[in-house]
């Protein structure tokens, strides 16, 4: 079963990709904080490339106007995220998180198996607003699918 609105996010090891690769736990990391993450199926995939990080970075000032900090998550190695960061041109307030091994993925129950694609384990496509670590708000988005978890939709969620 997936994580949903209410629950607190599991608290296991994360690879953060800023400025440098630092290892930490989500649990400590969510704490405190307003965050909103975003979990695509892959660095340098199409979607995810093109349109989903794109769009949260620019749109960064207007979540940190806010007092929200923006994460983005995937299913692959803290050295893919760190170069996908850098190809991108993501600043170093947006963090990236390695999930290498996808047990956070996995614990909260939103993976994709894409095996029929060569893809392996990935993150399924959402966003989620979390204040000190509780779920607040949940987007999960249908196969294929690129509509509730932008950073416009999320964004019109936080008004």
């Amino acid at each position: 079963m997936s994580i949903q609105v209410g629950d607190t996010l599991p608290d296991v090891e994360i690879r953060v990709v800023s400025n440098g690769i630092e290892e930490g736990r989500t649990g400590p990391l969510f704490a405190g904080r307003k965050v909103v993450l975003f979990a695509v199926p892959g660095a340098f995939t199409p979607t995810c490339s093109n349109r989903h990080l794109p769009g949260y970075v620019q749109h960064l000032a207007q979540f940190q106007a806010r007092g929200v900090e923006v994460m983005c998550l995937a299913v692959n190695d803290a050295y893919v995220m760190q170069a996908w960061a850098a190809s991108q041109n993501v600043p170093p307030e947006l963090l990236m998180l390695a999930d290498g091994n996808g047990n956070f993925t996995k614990a909260m129950g939103l993976e994709l198996d894409g095996n029929a694609y060569g893809m392996g384990l990935r993150a399924r496509r959402f966003a989620l607003y979390a204040e000190n670590g509780v779920v607040k708000a949940l987007q999960v988005e249908a196969p294929g699918e690129f509509r509730v978890s932008t950073a416009e939709a999320i964004l019109e969620a936080l008004a």
